[in-house]
């Protein structure tokens, strides 16, 4: 069978040749081959860890030390040199971290462990104290100990954003405006120092108009009026004596409440008009005095435009007209109304003179605002 025979046990005997042939592989040759296959991987694997040990060692030149890793430690405190525990500690390189951030122990002690040498910033950073900063050089295999940086408490500082709303700014001012009172007792409130005064709310024109009419020193004034038109006989279908005294009271208080509701709260709200006076205080005596004057025809809008006073001219005008219900027969006239009112235009035309030169210095708790820059179409209203 061409080099193979059966055995006892019917098994294929190979028969090998003493010398190497072409016919068959003989045991040596092949114990030859299978060693040098098993010793490829071993000898590519110990080939890598040379390579890769070659790449990894850093170069040292000629008669130069290699560079070692080192430790950085050191400790936080504060003025009183109390420890400072829990304060984070940051090390960088050149804006690079060079290790995650560590946190001051109870002892207020820190430390940075295998470090490459060169140079290092530590930054501190803890609730209440100031930012602390402090520069070094680590040199290699060096465990370097700092001095311990101590931390300042941080300046008080508070940012306050006040964002009112027109409403409350209005009301803010109105609470200024009911503590104005020339000499210290008559309420001076329809007069505003601020020359770009928010447009109040309607319910603000009547909270004032209310404040007004319902003070103690106007229910005196109205007494005294009254009595001074009783001396004079003033309204003489009243007659004289208590009764006499009491419907002139009557009709002067009520005067006084139809011509403030009226003239300074209903028509300012349906017209959407101020019914304060502005004071002016600067510029000439001359422009000022025109200014006062003007005033008692012209009114500044909710818009913040000056308009033709509707509602002052028009109150005066209703509450004359209110007041033929009260007075004596004799005392109604549709003149005398009108009459009233161009009186009522000229008392305001006298009262916007006087607040502008003379009320402010006798105003009390009367307060200081920034005089506004000067507009330029002022002299074309």
């Amino acid at each position: 069978m061409n080099g193979a025979r059966k055995g006892s046990h019917g098994a294929v005997l190979v028969q090998t040749p003493s010398r190497f042939g072409f016919g068959g592989a003989s045991l040596p040759w092949l114990t030859l081959v299978l060693l040098l296959l098993s010793s490829l991987p071993a000898w590519a694997q110990s080939q890598q860890s040379a390579d890769a040990s070659a790449t990894a060692a850093p170069e040292v030149l000629p008669g130069q030390p290699p560079e070692l890793v080192g430790t950085i430690s050191g400790s936080v405190v504060d003025r009183t040199g109390a420890f400072v525990p829990g304060a984070v500690v940051k090390l960088s390189r050149e804006t690079r971290p060079l290790s995650p951030d560590v946190a001051s122990d109870s002892d207020g002690q820190y430390a940075f462990v295998r470090i490459t040498p060169g140079p290092f910033q530590i930054k501190i950073e803890s609730p209440g104290f100031a930012t602390q900063t402090s520069t070094g050089t680590l040199h290699s295999g060096e465990d370097l100990l700092l001095p311990p940086i101590t931390l300042a408490i941080a300046s008080p500082s508070t940012e306050v954003r006040v964002s009112m709303t027109p409403t409350e700014m209005a009301e803010a001012e109105i609470k200024d405006e009911e503590r104005q009172r020339v000499l210290g007792v008559i309420p001076n409130f329809y007069v505003t120092y601020n020359p770009v005064a928010v447009p109040l709310h309607p319910r603000q024109k009547f909270e004032l108009a209310w404040k007004a009419t319902i003070d103690p020193v106007n229910f005196g004034l109205v007494g005294a009026i009254a009595g001074i038109q009783q001396a004079a006989n003033s309204f003489s279908g009243y007659g004289q004596g208590a009764q006499g005294y009491a419907k002139r009271y009557g009709a002067g208080y009520a005067d006084s409440v139809t011509g403030t509701f009226i003239g300074s709260a209903i028509l300012p709200s349906l017209f959407k008009q101020d019914p304060r006076y502005f004071y002016k205080g600067t510029g000439t005596r001359r422009s000022r005095f025109f200014y006062a004057i003007a005033n008692a025809f012209i009114c500044k809008g909710d818009n913040g435009h000056w308009q033709a006073n509707y509602s002052g001219i028009l109150g005066s005008l209703a509450a004359g007209g209110l007041s033929n219900l009260y007075y004596p027969d004799s005392d109604r006239d549709v003149t005398i109304t009108f009459e009233n009112t161009l009186i009522g235009i000229g008392a305001t035309a006298a009262n916007n003179v006087l607040q502008e030169f003379v009320i402010r210095k006798f105003t009390h708790n009367a307060p200081t605002y920034t005089p506004a820059a000067p507009d330029p179409a002022a002299g074309t209203r």
